[in-house]
Order: structure tokens, then C-alpha cells, then sequence
């Protein structure tokens, strides 16, 4: 038998998992027969997105629990990260990235920039997305996806402890020389704006509900690649 290390992976819902056997959709049957090329009996991880890692073994349209796994691939705190929604399909392209990263969950938002109006049919192909990089990163949870809402209402509704909100232009400390991780955080929320940055109004109303604006640097970056630099640096202070 491989090692657990060297198995494929495959996300799971948690109620799928009945008396120690896991009931595999026909789509999970096909992506382990047909995709991964895996026979009756033969092993594999199964994960349910919640932390929760098995040693599982095929047996036709369902999988036989074998033993409880023990990781520690998360980070020491909840990351989310508030993201207005950029053109296209960028926002793939930042669940894909930020997921391997550590966000614990994504709170998409529309500003007054954002060009792009999602459907459901976005919102399950991000939830898809982000399973798929949870297994592919080996993380043992898929982060949460919520649905869009309004800058403004999100801004207002949102409770972590520690809030900061990226703005390209402006005299404000780089995040680097903000994030501390020596100090009790246990919740941090990332506001990434759209093409053109947030709106002077939309920085002053994120300040007023408590969130510290801060540089990524000198440089302006796309908005798909700025997620990826302001979680770069937190995983990398905060990463055990």
C-alpha cells in the first residue's frame, strides 16, 4: 500500500459518510475510476472539508472508513478574505490561489467598480474551485464561500478582530510591518479591491466600521494578484 502521503484525495460531504462507509456520488465514482484510475480495492484519503481526514478503500459505488488521519496543514488562525469581485473570470483565478494559501473563507463583494454581476452558477463553480485546491494543497478544510453582497453591507456585518483593508495608493504602513504574530490574533479579514482600487467614499466608510487601511507596497498590482501577495505575507508570519 502507498503511504498516506502518496494517495489521492477526495472531498467528501460529511453526509455522505454513514457506519463507516462513504456513499460516493456517481460523479465521485467517476473521478476515481475513470480520472484517477483507481480499481476496487485500492486505497485512497477522504476528507470532508471540516478538518476531518480518513484512510478509505473503493469498493464499487461506495468506500470503507479504515482509520481515522491526523494533519496539520492549517493555519493558527481564521483568514477571510473580503474580495471585490474583479472582471472575467478573475475571481476563479483568486479562490484557485487563495485557497493553496490558507483563506478559511472567501466574502465576495460588489463595489462601486466592480463591473461583474454573479450568478449561482459562479458561485458553485468557486465552491468547486475551492475544493478542488483544497485537495490538491492537502488541506484538511474547504474554505466557505459566501454569497456577494454589497461593500457597504459587508463591511457593516463583519466581526474579526482584526481588519484590514488594502489601498493601492496613499501614505498608509505596509501590511508586513502591521501583522504581528506574536501577538492573541485569532480572526483576520482582507479587503482586496477591483480594478481601479476601492472608492475614496468606500475607504472612508471601511475606516469608519473599524478597519485599518494598508500598502501592499509601491507598486500597483492586478486585482487578482494582490490576494495573493497580502496572504502570502500573513501565511508566512503566521505559519507553524
Amino acid at each position: 500500500m502507498k503511504r498516506s502521503n502518496q494517495l489521492q484525495r477526495l472531498a467528501i460531504a460529511p453526509d455522505q459518510l454513514q457506519n463507516k462507509q462513504i456513499l460516493l456520488t456517481t460523479q465521485q465514482q467517476h473521478y476515481l475510476g475513470n480520472v484517477l484510475r483507481l480499481r476496487q480495492g485500492d486505497h485512497f484519503i477522504a476528507m470532508d472539508g471540516q478538518g476531518q481526514w480518513w484512510l478509505a478503500k473503493l469498493e464499487a459505488s461506495q468506500a470503507q472508513i479504515l482509520e481515522s488521519i491526523s494533519v496539520q496543514t492549517e493555519l493558527p488562525i481564521s483568514l477571510t478574505l473580503m474580495g471585490a469581485l474583479p472582471k472575467g473570470h478573475g475571481f476563479d483565478e483568486v479562490v484557485r490561489s487563495c485557497t493553496v494559501l490558507g483563506v478559511t473563507c472567501f466574502a465576495p463583494v460588489i463595489s462601486d467598480r466592480t463591473l461583474l454581476n454573479p450568478s449561482p452558477q459562479k458561485q458553485e463553480r468557486w465552491r468547486r474551485i475551492a475544493k478542488e485546491a483544497a485537495e490538491q494543497s492537502e488541506r484538511s478544510v474547504v474554505p466557505a464561500i459566501l454569497e456577494p453582497v454589497s461593500f457597504a453591507t459587508a463591511i457593516s456585518e463583519n466581526t474579526a478582530n482584526y481588519r484590514y483593508l488594502c489601498v493601492a495608493r496613499g501614505s498608509y504602513p505596509h501590511l508586513k510591518d502591521i501583522i504581528n504574530s506574536g501577538a492573541e490574533i485569532s480572526d483576520i479579514l482582507i479587503a482586496i479591491g477591483p480594478e481601479g482600487g476601492w472608492t475614496e467614499s468606500e475607504v472612508e466608510w471601511a475606516i469608519q466600521a473599524g478597519f485599518q487601511p494598508v500598502s501592499l507596497g509601491r507598486r500597483i498590482l492586478r486585482a487578482v494578484t494582490a490576494p495573493v501577495v497580502a496572504l502570502s505575507l500573513i501565511a508566512a508570519t503566521f505559519e507553524k
